[in-house]
């Protein structure tokens, strides 16, 4: 026989009715033996090594979660100091720039007393110095004066005068100088003086 007519064959006995549609029984018997031992065994070995895995991986997840917080949470503890560096940097900063203002101003009051007193020296050098010079100048100027008195009344006397004379003389034309001076200095501060 040939192929094809075993297949015509074949094919006319089962094609009587429904029965292509609706397996045999001990087809269906079979099925089922192969199926439970099929799900045993998967019940037995492959779900328990799944849950493992996904246990495991669950397990690891959930310990990432945990990292994350606590890495987290340190991050923010980090934060909250650098704030509060910064915060403290910022007081330091304000402390030494008060300091440094009022350590500015110390030295330049320093250097300004320092100056004024400077001055003052100076001052009171130039003024001892003025002094003593113009006595010296008073001094020589008196000198000078009571000689060339002494020698205008000699000329106009035609004779010589004596120490004591001369001396007389000089003290007595130096008297009248300063009190010319005096009457002309009292008469300017009046006159400057409002009414």
């Amino acid at each position: 026989m040939t192929l094809t007519s075993t297949l015509a064959t074949v094919s006319d006995a089962e094609v009587e009715g429904s029965a292509v549609l609706i397996p045999a029984i001990y087809d269906i018997v079979w099925s089922a033996v192969a199926f439970a031992i099929i799900f045993w065994l998967f019940r037995k070995f492959v779900l328990p090594q799944a849950q493992k895995a996904l246990d495991a991986r669950t397990a690891g997840i959930e310990a990432k979660l945990e990292q994350a917080e606590r890495d987290r949470a340190e991050a923010q503890t980090l934060v909250e100091q650098y704030r509060a560096q910064m915060a403290e940097a910022r007081g330091e900063a304000a402390r030494l720039r008060a300091e440094g203002e009022a350590e500015r101003s110390s030295i330049v009051s320093a250097a300004r007393t320092e100056a004024q007193q400077a001055q003052q020296a100076v001052v009171a050098q130039a003024q001892a110095r003025i002094a003593s010079e113009s006595a010296t100048a008073r001094q020589q100027l008196q000198h000078d004066v009571g000689v060339l008195a002494v020698q205008l009344a000699e000329k106009i006397l035609g004779e010589t005068l004596d120490e004591r004379r001369t001396q007389a003389t000089v003290d007595r034309f130096i008297a009248d100088l300063e009190a010319a001076a005096a009457d002309g200095a009292t008469s300017a501060a009046d006159s400057g003086a409002p009414r």
